[in-house]
């Protein structure tokens, strides 16, 4: 499992004209089902997505394909996480 977060650089002015491919970048991952979670990194500061079932070396390509990566809107960091305890709720996490 992966945590990948997504920080605006010293282009976010740009982020408007790469939106649309970053929105069909999220949606892929979605429908792959390698997406588990999307949302904002609060106040402004970029997104995070929750990731699962590639490897490392398969996440960074897919992350390297988001326009907002190619276009240095963001700088992404990845970090992997061993899922060793959840609420029940999450428990497929650990499978």
């Amino acid at each position: 499992m992966y945590v990948v977060l997504l920080r605006f650089s010293a282009n976010k002015a740009e982020a408007p004209q790469h939106m649309a491919g970053h929105q069909d970048w999220i949606r892929r991952g979605m429908d792959d089902g390698v997406f588990l979670l999307v949302g904002s990194i609060r106040p402004g500061q970029g997104g995070a997505v929750l990731a699962t079932g590639l490897t490392p070396e398969a996440l960074q390509a897919r992350v390297a394909e988001d326009p907002f990566v190619a276009h240095d809107v963001v700088t992404a960091e990845v970090i992997e996480v061993d899922p060793n305890l959840t609420d029940p709720r999450l428990s497929f996490l650990t499978n």
